[in-house]
């Protein structure tokens, strides 16, 4: 490379520098905002996060001692004095709530905490489909075995969670209409299902029993094993 040729390259470069300096001048503040701004917003977010979960943990604490009292009353109370900063976090205390008013034997402060929660648009569905399923449970000797059958029906469909509980209440539904046979089997395919507790096989296989239905060979194994 001539003498000529490096001397024009290295004016060439020094105006490129220029120009990137003057650049900076002009615009440095714009990329200095921008970090600014994304560390201010990363900061915002864990602040946020800790905030929350401060906020969680404390109304946890509240509700663990609120049910640490040992009398019945006294936990309503203190139930009664929580509020709740989500839909989410209102329909576990409301169903807590409906849990003690139905020990207390307030069965009407219990539908009505229960119909709130299945009623309220905000809340999560499966908080209202669980207030639903205890609703109809409290109500079943009030509401004709028609509208408790659709209800359980429509939770069978919906919420795997409760399926097989509500399929134990649509056999007892058969059993109250005098469906016996219909009731034997839908219990038998509850003790067949591989996702029922121990529990829910127990109380069913007893049930078919006790409608003089017969249990299979497994089924009758499982029994003897949940009886030990």
């Amino acid at each position: 490379m001539s003498d000529t040729d490096s001397f024009i390259e290295e004016v060439s470069e020094e105006v490129r520098r220029d120009r990137l300096f003057a650049l900076m001048k002009r615009y440095g503040w714009i990329a200095v905002a921008l970090v600014l701004l994304i560390v201010g917003g990363a900061a915002y977010n864990e602040y946020r996060k800790a905030t929350r979960m401060a906020q969680e943990q404390a109304m946890g604490d509240s509700i663990i001692s609120a049910l640490e009292n040992d009398d019945t009353a006294e936990r309503r109370a203190a139930l009664e004095a929580i509020t709740p900063e989500n839909p989410g976090t209102a329909a576990i205390v409301a169903l807590l709530k409906a849990q003690e008013a139905t020990a207390a034997d307030d069965r009407e402060a219990a539908i009505a905490a229960l119909q709130a929660i299945s009623n309220s648009a905000d809340t999560p569905l499966v908080y209202r489909q669980i207030a639903t399923f205890k609703l109809l449970g409290l109500q079943a000797k009030t509401v004709d075995a028609a509208t408790r059958r659709a209800g359980y029906q429509t939770l069978v469909g919906t919420n795997p969670q409760l399926r097989l509980l509500a399929q134990e209440q649509l056999a007892l539904i058969d059993v109250e209409e005098g469906k016996a046979e219909t009731a034997i089997e839908a219990l038998q395919a509850i003790v067949s299902d591989e996702e029922s507790t121990v529990g829910l096989r127990r109380r069913a296989s007893q049930l078919i029993v006790a409608l003089g239905g017969e249990l299979s060979a497994p089924e009758e194994n499982a029994e003897e094993a949940a009886s030990e």
